[in-house]
């Protein structure tokens, strides 16, 4: 039987052997991002991807230099009047669903339900392997960028984080989130090589807020470091990455990056679904942070 937890574990087991995590291959794409800028994976609708579904593209997208971040299937192609080109290959993603089925109860003897959760795969093709499709389909040129003109400031991101009403306090030399007393800790903006680091680092460090024991109440580690710290770290990476792409900051891997592989891929090599748990635990957090600002801008809009 096709086990496709095991596959797509492999598939991120391969990219971090390699030294390169998948969500942060699709950086540096040429025609991928505005402005340098990573954008998230859609659907022929404009609806994006979410969890897994993003690292499976992003990481098919980078490896195969796509131009556009939208995806459609084979019939969704043919209901546009378009054909996926003789030869090309598509990428599988997967829908998550769950069936109920009925067992006796060993104590009571009465029938009960319970429910099984599935993934079900199927492929999507890049609008680049696909010919005939509208106009509205092609991929936008990459907007001209150059390194050295961020803004000092990022107001977008600036207002994301403080709609949260998260405790963020400056100074120092480390970035983290403390439990303990519930604030991010960050050094200054003027710390950083660039506007863009900072509000990467922020938005890891915002991910760990996130899982606070007052909001998703995820972060249960007994200390730094342990192996479920890792784990942590392997959510707020992917949670950031994310972030990212959302609120359009370009983000490089984290300095300390590297020295969390090892321990991502025992985790993985170890649990065929940690790194399903992981996308998922992400996408909560940025869904969880993204309606501070949803609730915000509602708020204005109803002022």
């Amino acid at each position: 039987m096709r086990d496709i937890y095991q596959e797509i574990t492999d598939k991120i087991v391969a990219a971090l052997e390699s030294g390169t995590a998948p969500w942060h291959k699709p950086w540096k794409t040429t025609g991928a991002a505005v402005a340098g800028v990573p954008r998230r994976p859609i659907r022929h609708n404009g609806i994006p991807y979410a969890g897994i579904n993003v690292l499976l593209l992003w990481s098919q997208q980078s490896a195969c230099g796509y131009a556009s971040n939208q995806w459609l299937t084979f019939k969704q192609a043919l209901a546009y009047d378009a054909c996926v080109r003789k030869g090309e290959r598509g990428t599988m993603i997967v829908y998550a669903d769950k069936f109920t089925r009925t067992r006796e109860n060993a104590t009571t003897g009465e029938d009960e339900s319970y429910t099984v959760p599935f993934l079900k795969a199927y492929t999507v093709f890049n609008v680049c392997q696909i010919d005939g499709l509208p106009d509205r389909f092609l991929p936008a040129a990459p907007a001209p960028f150059e390194p050295g003109e961020e803004p000092a400031r990022n107001a977008r991101v600036d207002s994301f984080v403080d709609a949260t009403g998260a405790d963020i306090r400056h100074g120092g030399n480390r970035a983290f989130f403390a439990p303990s007393s519930d604030h991010v800790q960050m050094p200054t903006l003027a710390q950083f090589e660039s506007a863009e680091s900072y509000y990467a680092t922020l938005l890891h460090e915002m991910t760990h807020w996130s899982g606070g024991r007052a909001r998703l109440n995820r972060i249960n580690f007994a200390r730094w470091g342990d192996a479920s710290y890792a784990a942590e770290e392997l959510v707020a990476e992917m949670g950031a990455a994310f972030l990212c792409a959302d609120l359009a900051v370009s983000a490089s891997p984290r300095p300390d990056h590297a020295s969390y592989i090892a321990s991502w891929l025992e985790k993985l090599k170890n649990d065929k679904r940690a790194v399903f748990t992981a996308a998922s635990a992400a996408q909560r957090a940025a869904d969880y942070l993204t309606a501070y600002s949803a609730a915000a801008d509602g708020k204005l809009a109803a002022d």
